[in-house]
């Protein structure tokens, strides 16, 4: 029993501690994203990389999350005689919540783990390493703009991901399932409202920031070898797409 709950705490303590130290990453990143003066041509660099390179699969995600929406909506209401309330039901699922969580999702998948191979690469190539040893922070140069630039795309494709998928839904439910158009972009107009709008940008800032900070966290610290590069990034991967779903809860109790 004594061997058990050493090993227990052992676990513990060693949770804690690494918990400590993505706190102390986080707040290191973000003093010195927003000190003067901020690398505007870095942050350019990763919203194009982040942003502009995920937007195919974004569109793609969106379309499809949108029309099965609208068809699994329209059957859904039709059986309370609702159908009129397609518009609603699409708009705030995608705004509030789908739209958010999926985009951060797929940006974890595409852009997330290209940033923690990209980072642990040069750490197993002892170039943070030389860094350093030039005087460099390295936090502040290969850290603080990818997050600045996740920060920017990701509410921005989440923006995309909303109206795309809400054109997903109408191409179902008025083109080829026979509702009014009036009717579609009416209901949702008056059920729309800025709150949810607003609620839904500040779940995609904090999937931004939960995306970038846990794959540059997992790539600052790749351990050395190929296959510490590999680890990192299914475990990058794996605990972003994690606490962006946990993240989505609780913000959503929070913002209810």
């Amino acid at each position: 029993m004594l061997a058990l709950a050493e090993a227990i705490g052992t676990r513990v303590l060693r949770k804690i501690r690494a918990m400590g130290g993505m706190t102390i990453f986080l707040w290191a990143s973000l003093s010195s994203a927003v000190a003067p003066p901020v690398p505007l041509r870095h942050v350019v660099k990763q919203v194009h990389f982040i942003g502009v390179k995920s937007l195919f699969v974004i569109v793609l995600t969106a379309s499809f999350t949108g029309m099965v929406l609208g068809l699994q909506g329209y059957y859904t209401l039709r059986k309370f005689a609702a159908e009129g309330l397609l518009g609603s039901a699409v708009a705030l699922s995608l705004i509030r919540e789908l739209g958010p969580v999926l985009s951060a999702l797929m940006v974890t998948g595409r852009a997330g783990s290209a940033l923690t191979a990209e980072i642990g690469i040069m750490r197993i190539g002892e170039q943070i390493d030389a860094l350093e040893t030039m005087g460099i922070d390295p936090i502040r140069h290969l850290v603080s703009p990818r997050m600045l630039g996740a920060l920017v795309s990701v509410p921005l494709l989440a923006s995309i991901f909303d109206v795309i998928g809400i054109l997903g839904g109408y191409l179902v439910g008025v083109k080829l399932l026979g509702l009014n158009q009036g009717v579609y972009f009416g209901q949702m107009e008056a059920s729309v409202m800025l709150k949810d709008v607003s609620d839904g940008l500040l779940k995609s800032i904090a999937f931004g920031l939960i995306i970038s900070w846990v794959c540059t966290f997992k790539g600052y610290h790749t351990a050395r070898g190929a296959e510490g590069v590999s680890q990192s990034t299914t475990s990058a991967v794996v605990l972003s797409s994690v606490l962006v779903l946990i993240g989505d809860y609780l913000l959503t109790s929070v913002l209810l």
